[in-house]
Formats: C-alpha cells, structure tokens, sequence
C-alpha cells in the first residue's frame, strides 16, 4: 500500500491506494505513468481547490483514480483521473456522445489533466448482486442498457474513436511478436479466435458506437434510472462485441459459471437485442483470447479465467 496525502474544502486528507494500482499505471505507462504517480496528490489538491471538492475513500482501482467526492453545493459525485492518455479522450468522447442516455453524465472536465467529475450512481449495486439471485434477470438488464448504449458514430469524433479491428491487430501483433504464437495461451482457441476474427470484422451487420467494456461491474444502481452504466472506452464496430465482455462476467469469485449459464445467457442477448446466436458465441470467444492476449502482455495470470470461460464457451 501507499499512501496519498492532499488537501481538500473539507481539510488534510489521506488515502491507501493498492500496490497493484502502481503496477498497473506503471507497467502500461513507464515512466510517464511512475511520474503521474508521484505527482497524484498534488493533482488531487489542485483540482479539489479548483472545483471546490472534498475527495472521499478511492474505489477499486485498476489504471485510473477514481473516488467519491462532494461539492460545495452537497452534490455527490465521482471524480476520476487518469494518465494523460487518449484513452482519456475517448472514454470523454463515448460520455459525451451518449449525454447521459443510460449511463453516467459529465458534468465537468480538464483534458491538460485528464480529470472527469462525473454523476455518482446511488446507490450504486453493481450488477453482479443481481446475478448472484437471478442471472437471467441480470442479463436482460444488461441486454436492455447495451441496446440503448448502441448509437450511429458521431461523424465528428469518428476519428478519434477506436475501430474495435484496431484493438485486435494490435493485441495480435504484440502477442505474436513476443511468442511466436500462441504462447501460454491453449493453442487451439488462439488459433480459432485468429483465424476467425478477420471474417467477423468485415461482416459486421453494423458499425456503431460500443460501451467496449460492458459488465456486471461497469451497471450500477441509480436513482435518475434504474440502472446506468459507467467506464465507456470510446470504440466502434461490430455491436455483437459487447456482449463479450458480460458473457465471461462477474469473476468467478461472485458467480459460478456452468455451460448451461453460458448458454442461457446466449439465448437471452439473441432475442433481446435481437443478434444471431452463432455470432455472439464467437464474439464471446474473441473477446476472451484478446483479453487474455492483455493480460499476458502485462505479465498477470488472470486470463486464466477468460481461457476457463472462452473453453465452456466453445460448444455453448
């Protein structure tokens, strides 16, 4: 653990944050990210001055900061910052092109800092309490706020976006150039998913703006709607992918996963949305090697779990 310290509307503040979160920003940013590192509780008193903040208890967190904060006026929200980083602008972009429509408002940000105010979901359940009661319930939920989130791409930002191919070449590539093939990853489903993935990108039914990054952990309970979304990534393509990234969701700590689960969730997301099944399954597996492909570039273990999943998958 370490230790930040700042200064805030509400006086002297200090927070734990993870030794792994330091990993993270660290392996994918080097010494940029090492520098945003050492420079975050300075960043974090600016801009509590600045927006007239007081900074609570920081979530979960992976690469970004993110905590509950309260403004001048009582209004609750969410502040996050991150390394400066187009993945800042895009995931700003995604928020700004949906405005709120099913999920989380901006409702400030500074692209010099790569910092967002956000609207605070109350609540805020994660949709993996749901799943844990009734699973099919959770899906149709998921169903419902992944059909809202689908949107023609905004001409004006169509270029600052990501091309869901774009994420794949890349990851390939990389993967490829540091082993080889498929590495520690089961070779059959490597060689399934690399083979199959160039088909599925050209015959999209559609090219529209995707969340990128749609789980039981990104829909929360809120109070302006039932259930809003939050974490967009800011990418575009094939509106199947997005069911790739709930289908191996939540981890298996919070739910068990059977093929029976897999494929009733499958059947769930081809009527609802409506999308042919075939494609979804394949989606799902897609999505499975190329998280599995990150995870590995960052030296983690956990695309074990993609693997274990993307395997009950294959004949689901």
């Amino acid at each position: 653990m370490a230790t930040l310290q700042w200064i805030d509307r509400a006086g002297p503040q200090r927070a734990e944050v993870p030794d792994t979160f330091i990993q993270n920003v660290t392996a994918a940013f080097g010494a940029e990210g090492r520098d945003w590192i050492d420079g975050l509780p300075r960043l974090l008193g600016e801009i509590a001055n600045e927006w007239d903040l007081a900074i609570g208890i920081p979530y979960a967190l992976s690469y970004s900061f993110a905590a509950s904060a309260v403004g001048g006026d009582s209004a609750m929200s969410v502040l996050k910052l991150r390394v400066p980083h187009e993945e800042f602008e895009q995931e700003l972009l995604a928020l700004q092109a949906y405005d709120g429509d099913g999920i989380c408002r901006v409702l400030r940000f500074d692209h010099a800092r790569a910092s967002m105010l956000l609207e605070r979901c109350v609540p805020g359940n994660t949709l993996v309490s749901l799943a844990r009661e009734d699973d099919a319930a959770a899906t149709a939920i998921g169903a419902e706020v992944m059909r809202r989130l689908w949107r023609p791409v905004p001409t004006e930002c169509r270029d600052a976006l990501i091309w869901l191919g774009d994420w794949f070449e890349r990851a390939f590539a990389r993967h490829l150039n540091e082993y080889g093939g498929a590495g520690p990853l089961p070779g059959g489903l490597f060689a399934r998913v690399r083979g199959s993935i160039g088909d599925l990108l050209r015959s999209a039914p559609d090219d529209v703006l995707l969340h990128g990054d749609l789980h039981h952990y990104n829909i929360l309970r809120a109070t302006r709607e039932p259930w809003l979304a939050i974490d967009p990534k800011g990418v575009h393509g094939d509106p199947g992918y997005d069911v790739g990234p709930f289908v191996w969701n939540p981890r298996p700590r919070d739910l068990h996963f059977t093929r029976s689960l897999l494929e009733r969730r499958l059947d769930i997301f081809a009527e609802m949305l409506p999308y042919d099944r075939t494609r979804l399954r394949e989606w799902g597996l897609a999505h499975a090697i190329l998280s599995a492909m990150w995870s590995a570039e960052d030296g983690a273990q956990n695309w074990r779990q993609a693997i274990t999943i993307g395997e009950l998958l294959v004949d689901a």
